[in-house]
């Protein structure tokens, strides 16, 4: 069967913290060689984001020819890819590549606030969702792709997933580490049932990355033919475990990054 290869689909986090380089720490400790296609730069450290330049369309889709061409890819994750053209690039991309096990993490709005997506490129994401065989949202990010308040409860997640869902996502895993409550919970929805994920919430504010470590930890439980729920339960359980040794690390003065466990400590 080989080596697992799964690839990023991303923008460039300078500190190390989120991005391309979270995902690629995520994919090395779950076992998975990882590949990236870059689709922005980003100055940024712990405290924020001071600048960002976007790769040119035409380059993501000659980074996207390159990895794909060459490597028996099993999974991809997406995250930021900031402007229409870009998200243009790699529908196209996937579409030429026939890629499939694709883990879609719609990235808008950073940790420390800063916009990531132009709002002119909302509706193009949109229509990124049906190439998506999981997409990953977070309370805020559901809600600006349906023009819709904030999910207040489960209940209320459950339902903003189902109409996610009606796009034509192949499932939903909407995240809760937004929300209140004791528990961080998560709800994967799929067309036939929906399953419930939950984790203590842990007093840290070293959760920088903690979206990108998710979505990348479930691409690479799909890398390894793991089953959509499984690869969402490990997910879960890795970065709860990321986040409770987050404060180990103290890098930064910021929202330090999470604990990408057994990557390099």
């Amino acid at each position: 069967m080989g080596v697992p290869i799964a690839v990023t689909i991303a923008g460039s986090d300078s500190s190390g913290g989120a991005g391309i380089q979270a995902d690629l720490k995520t994919f090395a400790a779950l076992g998975v060689y990882g590949a990236s296609v870059i689709t922005a730069l980003t100055a940024q450290n712990t405290k924020g984001i001071f600048a960002i330049h976007q790769v040119p369309a035409h380059f993501v889709a000659a980074q996207i020819d390159a990895v794909f061409s060459d490597l028996d890819v099993r999974a991809v994750k997406i995250g930021m890819l900031g402007n229409a053209p870009a998200i243009e690039a790699v529908a196209a991309g996937l579409d030429r590549h026939r890629q499939r096990n694709v883990v879609l993490d719609p990235v808008m709005v950073a940790s420390s606030g800063e916009k990531l997506l132009r709002p002119d490129a909302i509706d193009a994401l949109r229509q990124l969702i049906s190439r998506a065989r999981v997409m990953t949202p977070n309370l805020p990010e559901a809600a600006a792709l349906l023009d819709a308040p904030l999910a207040r409860d489960e209940s209320d997640m459950g339902a903003q997933a189902e109409k996610l869902l009606a796009l034509g996502a192949g499932a939903v895993l909407i995240k809760g580490g937004h929300g209140s409550g004791p528990e961080s919970v998560d709800l994967l929805v799929e067309p036939d049932g929906r399953a419930r994920f939950a984790a203590l919430r842990v007093a840290t504010e070293n959760t920088h990355g903690t979206g990108c470590t998710l979505a990348s930890a479930v691409a690479a439980g799909l890398a390894k033919g793991r089953a959509l729920s499984e690869a969402v339960r490990d997910a879960k359980a890795y970065v709860s475990a990321a986040i409770a040794a987050a404060d180990r690390l103290k890098i930064g003065s910021g929202r330090g990054p999470v604990h990408h466990l057994h990557a390099w400590w």
